[in-house]
């Protein structure tokens, strides 16, 4: 007698599809990205030889004019091989034989669109919700402390520890980075700013976290309805948050708040973005699946403008530098610099993706 132990199809679809949801978008992502660079190049008419979405082998491949375009079996990057990028070449349309603004704005087309491509995102998630936060109290739960050490409603908060705060994004994150839960505030109160010291939050430690608390936000944030203006305005503002936050982050991984343990590879990126999308598919509000969306978009955007070499923001680096001293750096160098650059950007990413399966095998 033999059982049945195979699961329905359904059953298989529901753990399976949250994690297709997050390799498209992942290489969704990556694809509008080096479409920035594409795009850029052939407006100033350099010759592309190769864009490619995904690294490795290459599952699909066709040319088409003088570019070759290519799909390749791993999807955690992508590039656009443009003629004269990495070495000198006579080709009128080569990338090196440009002028210096279009080679700048060519290379740092593809953060720009992961940065617009967040905005766009964050608004559509605006645009489905019922009310869009702001900085400003509307009341406080029942013995609040944080209303008995200062803060009133009706208060905007301007700062907090000296941060500014743009919008309801950055008082939940600068209020979970602090560590005690008595915070200094600036407030707009009556149209004057009034300066807020030591104003109390209730906390509690985190089971199996130690040295770390959980802060009670104890006040409710005034909420306005979803237009054309207020969905624009904020998409901007919680935009600049989310960028900030990726800023502070990365500034906390260096300085050792946080170790590099916590840092996530691809597979930890889908895996959350599976997360996401099984939970806003549960509770048919998509703002968790939105919310990370953004947050990838944006973080990619940002990661690729840092002045690492083998990234956007290195040969960016470069380029400044060209401008600023009149000549070009020499090739040699700069493919040296960039060579080293990407073996510490890979062997960053395999420790990332080693802690990811560290954490899914926990």
């Amino acid at each position: 007698m033999f059982l049945n132990t195979a699961l329905p199809f359904s059953a298989v679809w529901s753990r399976v599809w949250p994690f297709l949801v997050a390799i498209l978008f992942f290489g969704i992502v990556i694809m509008f990205h080096e479409l920035g660079h594409f795009l850029f190049a052939k407006l100033f008419k350099v010759k592309v030889n190769e864009f490619s979405i995904g690294m490795g082998p290459a599952i699909f491949k066709k040319k088409k004019g003088e570019t070759d375009y290519a799909v390749r079996i791993l999807p955690i990057g992508g590039y656009v091989s443009m003629e004269g990028e990495d070495e000198d070449s006579e080709d009128q349309h080569a990338f090196n034989n440009k002028p210096l603004w279009q080679r700048m704005i060519i290379v740092a087309a593809g953060a720009t669109v992961n940065l617009i491509m967040g905005v766009i995102i964050v608004a559509i998630m605006l645009c489905q919700s019922d009310l869009i936060g702001t900085t400003q109290i509307r009341s406080f739960y029942d013995n609040a402390t944080s209303a008995a050490s200062g803060l009133e409603a009706g208060d905007k908060i301007v700062k907090i520890n000296g941060k500014r705060v743009y919008s309801q994004y950055d008082i939940t994150f600068l209020m979970m980075r602090d560590d005690d839960g008595v915070m200094d505030f600036v407030v707009k109160r009556d149209g004057k700013k009034v300066e807020l010291k030591d104003v109390k939050f209730q906390t509690s430690p985190i089971e199996g976290q130690e040295n770390l608390i959980s802060i009670h936000y104890d006040f409710v944030i005034v909420g306005v309805k979803p237009t054309f203006l207020s969905v624009t305005k904020n998409a901007f503002l919680e935009s600049i948050s989310i960028g900030r936050m990726v800023w502070i982050s990365l500034f906390d991984l260096i300085t050792g708040r946080y170790g590099l343990s916590e840092v996530s590879g691809p597979i930890g990126v889908i895996n959350y973005v599976a997360d996401a999308a099984s939970a806003s598919s549960s509770s048919m509000d998509w703002t968790p699946l939105l919310t990370i969306m953004a947050l990838i978009a944006i973080n990619i955007g940002l990661f690729n403008l840092l002045p690492i070499p083998a990234l956007d923001g290195g040969k960016l680096v470069f380029l400044i530098i060209e401008g600023i001293s009149s000549r070009k750096p020499s090739p040699k160098v700069e493919g040296i610099v960039t060579v080293v650059g990407f073996a510490l950007l890979i062997g960053l990413m395999i420790y990332a993706t080693t802690n990811d399966i560290s954490r899914l095998l926990s």
